[in-house]
């Protein structure tokens, strides 16, 4: 078997890598007999020059490999026939604007192994960048509280060393007075609390946070059974929620007038009821001044999320009097910060995270067998042009 590590051809490009140089070297450690190559890559945040010092080939051509790892979708024009793809597709909730590419990784004869598809036999997700959104996402957050304030100013986190550096950088712009909400669960909520932690900053019930005032800075984290309720005042259901969310409504309205920074970091899906709309961020009590959309669902559990943004112009504004989007950082401005792929902020780190996961749980099912289907049921098509069983209602999708 031969494994080939592929260059991020989408624009911009990601620095994120599936393998660090540290741990390709690990992985030839473990396994001598698999041979494994980098594609040649002017944009990752591991250069070239780095895989060859641990002796890894960097290469030009990787269409002698068996398997390609990479991690944003591959462009239509760079995909290779025949070969077993792992990278994030965006195509399982029939995302329009990977339609053809699904069609054409079907017309390729390719197997789609997607690294979000990839389950513990229990359930959960095995890999995922969600913790790594949740620290830039906050990190960010400060960042657009300090500019909109003019009380601090950080430099955005990809300019940076990384972790460390945003952290110390944080805890030293430490903002006092500020009522703080996120939501989410798994690992981005992780992510955000983590960031929340490290900066000291205490955690209150979501009684005291609606009742209470502040003279130094608090958060609360508001869970789905926080922030949504059932329509017929039945009692809160973990399973009903997530089977039936046109069977419940928002409840967030406390909050619109005690929170003064969102960190949204919610799952969300298009039948869920917003947490507020457009015309409530005109009323007087509307007292959220900054929105760090994590999610980023373009007009979904936050309206006023126009767009999503890239990490070099993350924030844009929402006028409260003229209800539409305008320039942000003004006193009339609500300031969402909407980067849809953070984790490529903080690239090494992340990349690190990712990679070991990989190599510990993922690479050997490809090497020594899927005993528990975990491949099998994470592969979308396969090298016949089908779409796996897993995947049939995707059918009309990709139809002609």
């Amino acid at each position: 078997m031969k494994i080939g590590l592929i260059r991020e051809w989408k624009q911009p490009a990601d620095k994120r890598v599936a393998l660090t140089p540290t741990l390709c070297r690990v992985f030839k450690e473990h396994y001598p007999q698999v041979e494994l190559v980098v594609e040649s890559s002017p944009d990752r945040t591991f250069h070239d020059l780095d895989y060859q010092a641990v002796g890894i080939e960097v290469v030009q051509d990787l269409s002698d490999c068996d398997v390609l790892l990479g991690i944003k979708e591959v462009p239509i024009d760079k995909l290779i026939e025949g070969k077993t793809y792992l990278f994030f597709s965006h195509t399982i909730k029939a995302q329009e604007y990977n339609r053809d590419l699904l069609k054409s990784i079907l017309q390729n004869k390719i197997r789609l192994i997607d690294y979000e598809t990839l389950l513990w036999p229990h359930g959960g997700r095995i890999l995922g960048f969600g913790k790594w959104a949740g620290i830039v996402g906050a990190y960010n957050a400060f960042l657009s509280w300090g500019e909109k304030h003019k009380i601090y100013q950080l430099p955005p986190a990809y300019t940076t060393s990384g972790f460390e550096e945003c952290m110390q950088l944080l805890q030293s712009a430490k903002p006092k007075g500020v009522k703080i909400a996120f939501t989410g669960n798994g690992r981005v909520a992780n992510g955000i609390r983590e960031v929340l932690e490290l900066m000291a900053i205490s955690e209150v019930s979501t009684e005291d946070f609606i009742d209470r005032n502040y003279e130094e800075s608090v958060f609360v984290h508001l869970k789905s059974e926080d922030i949504y309720a059932r329509l017929d005042g039945a009692e809160w259901d973990d399973a009903h929620f997530y089977a039936n969310h046109q069977a419940y409504k928002s409840c967030f309205e406390p909050y619109l007038s005690t929170v003064d920074l969102l960190i949204n970091g919610m799952y969300w899906e298009d039948d869920m009821p917003p947490l507020f709309s457009k015309e409530d961020t005109a009323k007087p009590n509307f007292g959220i001044q900054v929105i760090a959309d994590i999610t980023c669902d373009v007009e979904g559990s936050v309206p006023i999320t126009l767009e999503a943004t890239d990490i070099y112009t993350p924030t844009f504004g929402w006028s409260k009097s003229k209800q539409q989007r305008v320039e942000k950082y003004t006193e009339d401005s609500i300031d969402i910060m909407a980067v849809t792929n953070l984790p490529t902020e903080m690239p090494q780190n992340a990349s690190q995270e990712f990679g070991t996961l990989l190599l510990e749980h993922i690479l050997p099912l490809l090497i020594n067998g899927d005993k528990d289907e975990i491949l099998y049921k994470a592969t979308i098509t396969t090298l016949e042009g089908q779409l796996n069983v897993h995947y049939h209602y995707l059918k009309d999708f990709v139809a002609d």
